[in-house]
């Protein structure tokens, strides 16, 4: 497999993190319109991600947090977003780097995108090159699946699609 120098996966993950901010900063100003809602799955671990520590605790690595009825103080960045949310009728604001993304769904159309890049993927590590006829492979996690309203927050339970599947956007089409 030849070596990718240009980075293409991290510059669609790039641009597709735009349609989510771009797409944040609509409900920031007209709020939830129709039966929109956003699942937005993060890793809780990444820097610049502040949220309350009994969060930090309760999901160490991935977390998934629902912007649809009750949620306030939404204020986007060109890098990241502020909100407020209720867990377990506490009130915390969490801090989420767009590049911290994992998933972003919204059920009401459906339309959903999965992020395979990460920060440490972005900035350029040094490596051997792979050896000829070397590759690698990487389990992609199938998006959560939509919860039942008021139910609270939880990470998402991955189930890794096969290396290579293509998961068709038919499994999120309302029928």
């Amino acid at each position: 497999m030849t070596k990718d120098y240009i980075g293409y996966q991290a510059l669609l993950d790039a641009a597709l993190r735009g349609v989510v901010r771009d797409a944040l900063r609509r409900i920031e100003k007209q709020g939830l319109i129709g039966s929109h809602h956003f699942y937005l799955t993060f890793k809780t671990g990444f820097p610049g991600v502040d949220i309350p520590s009994f969060l930090a605790e309760q999901y160490p690595d991935e977390m998934t947090i629902i912007l649809q009825h009750q949620f306030w103080g939404l204020k986007i960045s060109d890098d990241s977003f502020e909100v407020a949310l209720t867990f377990k009728k506490v009130p915390a604001t969490l801090c989420i780097p767009f590049q911290a993304l994992t998933k972003f769904f919204d059920p009401g159309v459906p339309f959903g995108l999965e992020f395979k890049t990460t920060e440490a993927e972005v900035k350029p590590a040094p490596t051997k090159p792979a050896e000829p006829g070397q590759t690698a492979t990487e389990a992609t996690p199938l998006p959560p699946k939509p919860k039942a309203e008021g139910e609270e927050s939880e990470p998402a339970a991955e189930k890794p699609a096969g290396a290579g599947e293509v998961v068709s956007l038919d499994q999120f089409r309302k029928k």
